[in-house]
């Protein structure tokens, strides 16, 4: 993880992920993804309750992913190796629901 303006960089490895599946709106998917962090100690001291919001589209294109905090966008972004844990948690495991739920 990233905070905005800083330089220090924390690598977050994810295990044990599962996903929601919300149709917002006419145009965007959200999938949230939780996790489990095989130690919280790595976790920012200032995040409480860490999950992954998943923007998508309609035809199952992933078009953002924001870390939030209790369910809010927080200061944080994630690396772009915690990004492919994520992308790759998502194409094996929720796309496939999302195209389901998505009625395609």
């Amino acid at each position: 993880m990233i905070a905005y303006g800083s330089v220090d960089i924390r690598e977050l490895r994810f295990m044990n992920m599962r996903s929601t599946i919300d149709l917002r709106d006419e145009q965007w998917i959200d999938v949230e993804v939780r996790f489990d962090l095989p130690d919280r100690g790595e976790l920012p001291e200032d995040i409480s309750d860490l999950s992954a919001l998943l923007i998508c589209t309609y035809s199952g294109d992933i078009v953002q992913i924001v870390p939030q905090d209790e369910g809010r966008d927080c200061e944080y972004q994630f690396t772009e190796a915690e990004k492919n844990q994520l992308r790759d948690y998502y194409e094996r495991q929720a796309k496939q629901k999302l195209l389901s739920a998505a009625g395609i």
